[in-house]
């Protein structure tokens, strides 16, 4: 079973008093909840300033249709303390896209917080930055990590220096409030886990692998398989070209 929070022994963010930015790519065919969750909590933080980046100025739909609008394009968009990168299937047509690849290597070289959620993941490793990384994302993927030159951590948060990373979906919630508990201390984050009642008690035991029934488990992975493959044959391509960097 996975733990709640890994963190390396890499050196971590200090907590601060300074005004915060927090910069939020969104995009075509994500998962919203990836942004909004995240979102949701990091709002909360005291002194900080929130900014959604989008390709263009221009709106988006999220893999269910929901519409989200940017503040400012990737062009436009200069460094943040915090930047989040969602996952979702809309993940997978941004794999070879320089302006976002652009974007992660640009915070995670700056050594500001960069904080991906699900197979935001997957971006960031196609971006180049997760080689000898303790890393985590959406049970789906998490083999793949390793052809990205990451560490794998079975772990629903992990914290390896300025990069941060939430396994699946939901885990989003719970590495935005490891987020402002590094920024901000442990009691602001638990005065946010109290003001949104952050208090995770599911009615169905069916939220990993291990503990779903086989039969919706077999269900989710042939819905899963297309997207699953396509993703799997990306990392097999990346770890051929660049294993020898790593």
């Amino acid at each position: 079973m996975s733990v709640p929070l890994f963190m390396s022994e890499r050196s971590k963010p200090k907590i601060t008093t300074q005004p915060l930015s927090v910069g939020c790519l969104i995009y075509e065919r994500m998962d919203q909840i990836d942004f909004t969750g995240p979102f949701e909590v990091l709002s909360r933080m005291p002194d900080t300033t929130i900014r959604i980046i989008g390709k263009e100025v221009a709106p988006v739909r999220d893999v269910q249709g929901l519409r989200l609008y940017p503040d400012v394009s990737i062009a436009e968009a200069g460094l943040f303390d915090v930047l989040l990168i969602p996952g979702g299937y809309g993940q997978q047509a941004l794999m070879h896209d320089e302006e976002v690849r652009g974007l992660i290597r640009k915070q995670a070289q700056s050594e500001k917080l960069l904080f991906s959620v699900c197979t935001g993941a997957l971006l960031c490793g196609a971006a180049g930055v997760l080689a000898g990384r303790q890393v985590t994302s959406h049970w789906s993927v998490r083999h793949l990590m390793p052809h990205y030159g990451a560490v794998l951590a079975d772990a629903r948060v992990v914290v390896d220096g300025n990069f941060i990373s939430a396994a699946g979906v939901t885990a989003g919630l719970e590495a935005a409030l490891v987020v402002v508990s590094l920024l901000r201390g442990d009691a602001a984050a638990q005065e946010i886990q109290l003001a949104i009642e952050y208090a995770p008690n599911p009615v169905f035991n069916s939220g990993t692998p291990e503990s779903a029934p086989h039969e919706v488990l077999q269900n989710f992975q042939t819905k899963y398989e297309p997207i699953g493959t396509a993703r799997e044959a990306e990392a097999i391509r990346y770890a051929a070209i660049n294993h020898a960097v790593w």
